[in-house]
């Protein structure tokens, strides 16, 4: 069995760390220019070299998103863009288009080549021939069944590598080929600037009677009527594994570093007891429990077991599920003391029940008896962003470890 890389989204600096603490295999991240993701804060030359080389010194890869569906003044300036990324160390370039895929390859030969899941890859000749034109590896489609993945995988040469999404957000469009961000806000999903109008909620007006809304409701609510559910494969590894799968990705350059880190580990873990024992391998219910401590919309399995129907979306309401808020980041441990050190992001006070995410270790419940501030003096609640807070822990916390809190 080829055990696959686990790949994890990179939004900025301090995710890609996140993600590579964590456990995954590889990160896929952003430039200032040529990225889908403008939302994201992306990567500056300088930080693209910190970043790859925080990646390699622990056996990790980094891939450059350069997925953009370019027009012509795009193509001008994609030649001296690559020119400038050559030096940093990538593992490989992510295109979707196949005049940037020309001049990546004229214009770096040695740099890897993926084709993006916007190249629209659904079936097994096309996958082919990006392989005969000189790619490595191509991300396929989100509208692809196991089966189909199957057949791909048994049609196409042995040394290409496929790629494909297992959670996160799913794009109401045909993988992201979207208008109508364009066409209501003037804001082109294909360019990286997606307004996500697939998420609000929408009326009918008969051109006959302007400004008579007819409300399109399943309840008094309204409804939604493009709003999809979130992709979660974390209850079929077997399945994606044995599918021929080489990368699972997990999509959210756009989410926070604790949605990351909690995500990561739980398909780290569930990746690696299957692969170490397979025959008796049962899924673990903790990890979905988990994935449900981050702010996400209901899961459901995407295009992998059939084509959706009407239960893949969501009728109600457009905003995220969040139970649990991040509380801070672990900067400090005393042994000696046993204190932690946090950064707190929001608001806690002493005598709550907190969770500690740390890699490679179940989560740690402990409860907040006294805390102080970074004077050592005795405070009730911490409610100053960004403020240092101490507490008392009697196991040890590693750094950067995401400490939790159940909301009220």
């Amino acid at each position: 069995m080829t055990k696959p890389e686990l790949l994890a989204p990179g939004g900025s600096l301090e995710k890609l760390k996140t993600a590579i603490d964590f456990g995954a295999d590889a990160v896929y991240v952003g430039g200032e220019a040529y990225s889908l993701r403008v939302a994201a804060e992306n990567f500056s030359l300088e930080e693209m070299y910190e970043g790859v080389e925080y990646a390699h010194q622990r056996g990790k890869k980094v891939y450059l998103t350069a997925n953009i569906l370019p027009h012509n003044n795009d193509i001008a300036e994609f030649e001296s863009f690559v020119q400038s990324i050559r030096g940093v160390g990538f593992d490989a370039v992510l295109v979707a288009d196949l005049g940037m895929f020309d001049i990546l390859q004229k214009t770096a030969p040695e740099l890897p080549i993926h084709i993006s899941t916007q190249a629209n890859n659904v079936n097994y000749q096309s996958a082919t021939k990006w392989y005969e034109l000189g790619a490595k590896r191509v991300v396929l489609a989100r509208e692809m069944s196991l089966a189909e993945i199957e057949e791909i995988r048994a049609k196409t040469p042995a040394e290409l590598e496929l790629e494909a999404f297992v959670h996160g957000a799913m794009c109401i469009s045909y993988s992201g080929r979207c208008l109508l961000s364009n066409y209501m806000t003037c804001r082109d999903a294909n360019q990286g600037a997606c307004a996500h109008p697939c998420r609000w909620n929408y009326s009918l007006m008969e051109e006959t009677r302007p400004g008579e809304y007819m409300p399109v409701f399943e309840n008094e609510r309204g409804t939604f009527i493009f709003n999809s559910k979130d992709l979660c494969m974390i209850e079929h590894i077997p399945e994606l594994v044995k599918s021929g799968i080489s990368s699972f990705k997990l999509e959210g350059r756009v989410k926070t570093s604790y949605y990351l880190a909690t995500v990561v580990k739980a398909y780290r873990e569930e990746i690696d007891r299957y692969v170490e024992n397979p025959e008796n391998y049962e899924f673990d219910k903790n990890q979905l429990s988990e994935l449900c401590k981050v702010s996400h919309r209901p899961y459901y399995t995407g295009f992998y077991f059939g084509k959706p129907d009407e239960k893949a979306q969501v009728y109600t309401d457009s905003s995220y599920i969040r139970d649990y808020d991040l509380i801070g980041m672990v900067t400090a441990y005393d042994a000696k003391t046993k204190t932690v050190t946090i950064t707190q992001r929001n608001r806690f006070f002493a005598g709550d029940e907190l969770e500690i995410v740390e890699p490679k270790k179940p989560y740690l419940t402990l409860i907040v008896t006294e805390m102080k501030n970074e004077n050592d003096e005795p405070i009730e609640v911490a409610n100053h962003a960004e403020m240092t807070v101490k507490f008392r822990s009697e196991e040890e916390i590693s750094v950067g470890a995401m400490v939790r809190k159940r909301r009220a």
